[in-house]
């Protein structure tokens, strides 16, 4: 605390703290007054003629010397004995008394003792003067409690400014800065004159909050008072520049300082890096080196943080050097701070030595690696360092909680990951929103999002990013209607930033939310987020998988047309099965001096096969290596087996698979059971499946691929085995489900669906429907299913729920609006004919995107040339 001009002179030199004790921390003294020094000769000449037990003595000698001499040897418990005791026999005590013993309950930081002697002191002192007052102002300051703080400020009778001061530096450092600055004004308006612990502390707070006016008044007030030359006000001046992002006065008022001590350069230095000019700061450390003053631990970590946010491994690797010679590197914060800084230039050779020479690790270190390889691709080595650390018992906090939890969900370690959620609870960890989010994160990864949702119920104050990790939970659980749920209860609560957008948009691509969609682009264009990070591509992807290629071509226009861009115009090509226009585009794409990936021949590949160009595929599958320098991965393969597959050229994929010069794996064996459907192969099919559940039995898709080819060729028996095997390995196929956007709202449908308010009339007019195609002599498949090879199938494959989705769509648009349907599951052939049919009645465009791709249906025509139908009609 600030020290008054009116306290006393005498100082002893004790263990005590000083009740005038600058909140900058100074050395401890005790003030003893003129006449405390007498009692205590007094008391120590008479020490063996008094007993503490012995209330006689207290009576026949002075009643406070015996507190004074245990205050003074820090033995508060007896100190308060004797209080008891002279209160008892209504023995006063006198003010050095209560100030000995206020200063001792504030060094031992003892509340409950603090608050029994200020009772005391109430009962006892009618008129609180100014030591007294101050005694008992620093110490409720110092617990923290401002509530009587301002209570005893306010019974004072008379204030100094080291009274001001304390409360003052109390308000600010609860963080009440606002009613720090108005105490400030306030003590200058009495009259009371600053001193030179005032000003530092009022800097601090213009800086904590941040107030560039405030903190300029307060700079004139330095110069009006005459404290401008003084070291410690003008380094709290150069931090309040700093702060306040005015690096450019903080480097006048240092320039123009005629001496400058270590923590003048730590505060311009920091100042720099604070605010992201890393190179002006790197400059002036190197000056204070020639300078001939010496950095020290503050100005180490700080460069160090420096080079770290400037990528610069090259100075870098100089510091570490430079911090090994003058031996800093003893020290274990300059150590943390260089493994955090090797771990983001991606060096963990030299952040493992680092952290292996360290003689202590503390929390820090281990927090530095775990964090460190989760955040660089590596979650196994910050599982296995957790578990190391574990062995060592050092005591996890939320950050190191939260990193491996990240890194538990990169590996779906869902085990591993509740036993950290059950330590979180046992330890309240779990109120860190940080570790709330990562389990959120984890859960939703491992794919248990209803455990996820119930940790965001759980969270109190729910941030950016909570709400964000849900919305992209339910995204990746296919839950995408609730993620649309979640983002329009969040607007109401808190804006979104670019992450929350490209989740919600993903999601808004899922169910074909074309009006949502662009609801949110403008959102983002309003906000000024339409061009921050993944979110361009974010909203070109948005189009593409709605099929509105013309706005996506308008948003591809605004990209920065990465390699990135291109893929995603690519699979939309692809996806439509368009082939001749996603090879101009891969055309355009080398043209505009674009290197493709391997994304961008997957794409390629895609588009091919969709649209029977074999030749062309074969050819750019040949150039991916000696032409464009891109290594043919396993997609790549799967890929060209797809292409001849859909071709039928099924025997030509089987010799394709056998010359792989790698282990194929499920999806390559996937493509051929898929052409195999198709063309209803049987016996090469069952060979594919059965190399698949050689090495995946769990994946739900491949089990759907063999039943739709037995049920195709008739094989009911072979139908009922696939789907008792499925239950006994506890898979489910998803009910049917479709989705359809009507005047900015998404409306799902499940197969079966009796619960719709407007039921009655979509089945209305489905029945007229089928009565139209069967007056045409059409054959159909209506909700009494009647034919059994159809019947299972919608119940496995298709649910036609889709057919209610477009019959909705019907009803509540106007005629001519183009109705755009998703769904989750393959179209069957029925609803592919029966939607046919309906765009030529209707003379709309229908377009639905089922799992394998899109079907734009115009006058009873649709773009996928009934692939994957044939032979079936």
């Amino acid at each position: 605390m600030a020290v008054s001009a009116k306290t006393p002179t005498i100082h002893l030199q004790t263990n005590l703290p000083n009740p005038h004790h600058s909140i900058s921390q100074k050395p401890k003294t005790l003030n003893i007054p003129q006449n405390l020094q007498t009692h205590r000769q007094f008391s120590l000449r008479k020490h063996h003629e008094i007993s503490v037990l012995n209330t006689n003595s207290i009576t026949a000698q002075n009643p406070n010397s015996l507190i004074l001499e245990l205050c003074l040897s820090g033995d508060l418990q007896k100190a308060l004995s004797h209080l008891d005791s002279m209160q008892e026999l209504q023995v006063s005590l006198e003010e050095e008394t209560y100030i000995a013993l206020l200063r001792l309950c504030e060094w031992k930081k003892a509340v409950s003792e603090g608050s029994r002697v200020h009772t005391y002191v109430s009962q006892t002192v009618t008129s609180l003067g100014v030591r007294l007052g101050n005694a008992l102002l620093s110490m409720f300051v110092r617990f923290g409690d401002l509530v009587e703080a301002w209570y005893v400020f306010g019974k004072m009778t008379e204030r100094d400014v080291f009274s001001w001061n304390v409360l003052v530096g109390g308000y600010a450092k609860a963080g009440y800065f606002d009613e720090a600055l108005n105490l400030y004004h306030r003590m200058l308006w009495v009259g009371i004159r600053p001193d030179v612990y005032t000003f530092p502390c009022v800097l601090r707070t213009c800086g904590g909050l941040p107030d560039l006016a405030r903190g300029r008044e307060v700079h004139l007030h330095v110069i009006r008072y005459g404290f401008e030359s003084d070291v410690d006000v003008i380094n709290a001046l150069i931090t309040m520049y700093a702060k306040c992002g005015d690096v450019f006065s903080a480097r006048l008022v240092f320039d123009k300082m005629p001496r400058r001590d270590r923590i003048s350069w730590n505060a311009i230095i920091s100042g720099y890096f604070e605010n992201d000019f890393c190179l002006e700061g790197l400059g002036l450390f190197f000056m204070m080196r020639e300078y001939f003053s010496d950095p020290d631990l503050m100005t180490m970590t700080s460069v160090i943080s420096a080079c770290e946010a400037l990528g610069d491994q090259r100075l870098g690797r100089e510091i570490h050097g430079y911090v090994i010679k003058t031996g800093f590197v003893a020290d274990v914060s300059i150590n943390n701070s260089l493994i955090q800084m090797h771990s983001s230039f991606g060096c963990w050779d030299e952040a493992e030595k680092v952290f292996s020479k360290m003689e202590f690790k503390d929390l820090v270190s281990w927090t530095a690696m775990i964090s460190g390889y989760e955040k660089n691709g590596l979650p196994d080595q910050a599982v296995e360092t957790y578990t190391i650390m574990e062995h060592e018992r050092v005591v996890p906090d939320e950050i190191t909680i939260a990193s491996v939890l990240s890194a538990c969900a990169c590996l779906g370690l869902l085990d591993k990951g509740i036993m950290l959620h059950q330590f979180a609870d046992r330890t309240r960890l779990i109120s860190y929103v940080i570790v709330a989010n990562s389990l959120i994160d984890m859960y939703s990864k491992c794919g248990c999002v209803d455990k996820a949702l119930e940790v965001f119920h759980r969270i109190h104050d729910k941030n950016v990013i909570s709400w964000t990790s849900v919305i992209l939970g339910l995204r990746l659980n296919n839950r995408s209607f609730e993620a649309l749920i979640f983002f329009r209860k969040m607007i109401f609560m808190l804006k979104p930033n670019s992450v929350t957008l490209v989740s919600v948009l993903s999601a808004c691509a899922r169910l074909g939310a074309l009006s949502c969609g662009k609801e949110i682009h403008a959102y983002a264009l309003r906000t000024g987020l339409a061009f921050d990070g993944f979110l361009p591509n974010a909203l070109l992807d948005m189009y593409v998988r709605c099929g509105r290629m013309e706005p996506a071509w308008n948003q591809f226009n605004l990209c920065a047309k990465a390699v990135a861009s291109w893929n995603i115009l690519l699979t939309g090509y692809a996806q439509q099965g368009k082939g001749g226009l996603a090879v101009e585009l891969f055309h355009k794409m080398i043209e505009s001096g674009v290197n493709p990936d391997k994304i961008t021949f997957i794409s390629l590949l895609c588009a091919c096969s969709r649209s029977g160009m074999v030749t062309e595929g074969l050819k750019y599958f040949e150039s991916m290596e000696h032409k464009f320098h891109v290594v043919p991965n396993l997609k790549h393969y799967a890929s060209v087996v797809d292409l001849l597959g859909r071709a039928g050229r099924l025997e030509d994929a089987h010799e394709f698979i056998k010359k792989i010069p790698m282990d194929p794996d499920p999806a390559i064996w996937g493509a051929l059971l898929n052409a195999c459907r198709i063309y209803r192969n049987v016996e090469l099919g069952e060979l594919a499946a059965q190399r698949i559940f050689e090495m995946d039995t769990k994946s739900v898709g491949y089990y759907i691929l063999l039943c739709n080819l037995y049920a195709d060729s008739g094989k009911w028996d072979e139908v009922a085995r696939v789907r008792t095997t499925m239950r006994e390995n506890g898979l489910t196929v998803d009910p049917g489900c479709s989705w359809v956007e009507v005047a900015g709202q998404v409306h799902a449908f499940l197969t079966g669906d009796d619960f719709h308010p407007q039921i009655k009339e979509i089945n209305a007019v489905l029945e007229g429907f089928y009565e139209k195609m069967e007056t045409a002599g059409l054959r159909i498949l209506q909700d009494s299913y009647g034919d059994d090879l159809e019947t299972s199938k919608a119940e496995i494959f298709c649910g036609h729920s889709e057919r209610l989705a477009i019959s909705f769509g019907l009803i509540n648009t106007v005629p001519g609006t183009p109705i755009l349907v998703t769904k989750n599951l393959f179209m069957c052939e029925s609803c592919h004919n029966t939607v046919k049919f309906i765009s030529k009645v209707v003379r709309r465009e229908i377009s639905v995107r089922d799992t394998e791709q899109f079907h734009h249906f115009k006058d009873g025509v649709c773009s996928c040339g009934d692939e994957g139908y044939w032979g079936k009609t």
